[in-house]
């Protein structure tokens, strides 16, 4: 029998808190007075208002414990996490998945934090991504403003339903049912306006051609009753007040932004990418790259690669991983938009969903774009430079021209080693692809 010893902890002194929405559940771990071999702990609870929180913050420094660990437990992690660390303690924010409870273990609060200290003194935890205090405040607004629109959008979803309840077909002509002519016709209608030439008359630019298909979707506007328009009115003013408020939150998004516009400028050179998407994006990721070692770093992070659970010889299902919602709703948006350019990134769209259908193909090229985002971000003064459509033809011709040749060469008898030559010094291109 050989004598062996322990491996050495990651940290001496730590903290594991298990967190609610009134209270919290604290243990602490540190070197044992008696014996240096063994591990001293002690579990309390707090409440998770300030003062209850500052009373934690001094039994830790009594301790002489410089950082704790917390789940991240809905919204209720971050009062706490906010507090202590402004108080000056490193904190750190476990993915559940980290620190999910053993079979067979009972599944307490003071149990789990003592898991979760245990787990963090020997470095099994790895900090999950925490926005700093500038973007938190961004966050806020940016979010929100998502939130509206998407509230705004089933609003606009609700009045289409309504008409086509009263046997209008408004929807089935015009481009926009909330554009400058539907929305006239709308309004029209809750006025009590029934004929349908006289409405078909107010139809602006483009939608004039169409003069003829709008009178016979508003044939029968006979259905349209009083209580019809009452429900439109309210539908369309829950609209007016969504417009106005994001309206608003965009002014005060720009204005709290403005130091960091030319990051704005390196994400919007994307394609597909526009003002708002960049802004939502720079909200959730903030500047600085460095917090991402790589771009697949960044795009694992935000749920844009698949999953990979596999046991010996068996492949579990490769379905897309769960990340930050609102980046993923953003990549959804200028996935699609971007599928429709004639680009690089538009061509890799159009193969994968060939091949694997359109829902793996806007994954695949969400993460294609954060990649693209992360390079970017770490390079300022780059913008997006396309390779252009033909970039995957191109290489696909390459190859087989080098493939052709190194055969024939080979059938000479000869053995060919390949070295691509170096770009002379100073030409190399700044620009991100």
């Amino acid at each position: 029998m050989d004598e062996v010893t322990d491996e050495p902890l990651y940290r001496d002194r730590v903290c594991g808190i298990d967190i609610g929405k009134a209270g919290l559940v604290a243990t602490i771990r540190v070197p044992s007075e008696k014996n240096q071999a063994r591990r001293a702990q002690e579990t309390r609870s707090f409440g998770t208002t300030r003062r209850e929180v500052l009373a934690l913050a001094d039994w830790l420094r009594c301790w002489q414990v410089p950082a704790v660990v917390m789940e991240a437990t809905g919204d209720y992690w971050k009062g706490p996490f906010y507090r202590l660390e402004a108080e000056g303690f490193e904190c750190v924010l476990a993915d559940a998945k980290q620190v999910r409870h053993l079979p067979g273990r009972p599944k307490r609060d003071p149990s789990d934090s003592r898991w979760l200290a245990a787990c963090f003194e020997r470095g099994a935890i790895t900090s999950c991504f925490v926005a700093a205090p500038e973007f938190r405040i961004i966050r806020l607004h940016t979010r929100y403003r998502r939130d509206l629109t998407e509230e705004r959008t089933r609003e606009k979803q609700r009045a289409e339903k309504l008409l086509e309840s009263a046997a209008i077909k408004l929807s089935s002509v015009v481009t926009d049912l909330h554009g400058v002519t539907g929305r006239d016709i709308m309004d029209h209608l809750i006025a009590g306006d029934r004929d349908p030439k006289a409405l078909a008359q107010l139809a602006r630019a483009r939608a004039r051609r169409k003069i003829s298909e709008l009178e016979e979707a508003l044939d029968g506007a006979e259905f349209f009753t009083a209580a019809h328009a009452a429900l439109l009115q309210a539908m369309l003013a829950r609209i007016d007040q969504a417009n106005a408020q994001i309206a608003q939150l965009t002014e005060v998004i720009e204005h709290l932004l403005a130091p960091h516009e030319e990051q704005l400028q390196q994400a919007e050179s994307m394609p597909g990418w526009g003002r708002r998407a960049a802004q939502d994006a720079l909200a959730e990721t903030g500047p600085d790259m460095a917090r991402f070692p790589t771009g697949a770093h960044l795009a694992s992070w935000a749920g844009r690669t698949p999953l990979d659970n596999q046991s010996g010889t068996r492949k579990g299902k490769s379905k897309s991983k769960k990340g930050n919602r609102y980046l993923a709703g953003l990549l959804g948006e200028t996935a699609i938009a971007a599928g429709k350019t004639q680009t690089r990134e538009g061509a890799r769209y159009r193969r994968l969903a060939r091949r694997r259908g359109k829902a793996k193909a806007l994954v695949a090229l969400g993460n294609t774009q954060l990649k693209v985002y992360h390079a970017l971000l770490s390079r300022p003064g780059t913008r997006y430079q396309d390779l252009g459509a033909d970039y995957h033809q191109r290489r696909q011709d390459i190859g087989r021209q080098i493939a052709h040749h190194i055969g024939k060469l080979g059938a000479l008898g000869f053995e060919v080693t390949l070295c691509r030559i170096p770009e002379p010094s100073g030409t190399a291109s700044t620009q991100a692809t």
